[in-house]
């Protein structure tokens, strides 16, 4: 589950760094807060950033974006994430 859930944040979060004036953002932003939560309940802090860091590489190493601005929209979801 986790291979779709990063691969799914990979599209959502290339689709926002490419396009930040899409209509569509928004419901891309909550779905990337989403899968943050999701990932959260399944493996902890440990595991969002892990996956956060491995999108982070693969969207700055495939399109030459910056995706840690993206960090912020799971600031809500634990404690510990504080971006």
């Amino acid at each position: 589950m986790d291979a779709y859930l990063e691969e799914e944040l990979y599209d959502l979060l290339t689709h926002c760094a490419q396009n930040p004036d899409a209509s569509d953002f928004e419901s891309k932003k909550q779905r990337v807060e989403e899968i943050g939560r999701e990932v959260y309940a399944d493996g902890g802090t440990d595991a969002m950033e892990n996956m956060f860091y491995s999108i982070e590489f693969r969207i700055k190493e495939e399109i030459g974006k910056d995706a840690k601005p993206y960090r912020l929209w799971w600031n809500n979801i634990s404690g510990e994430w504080k971006y």
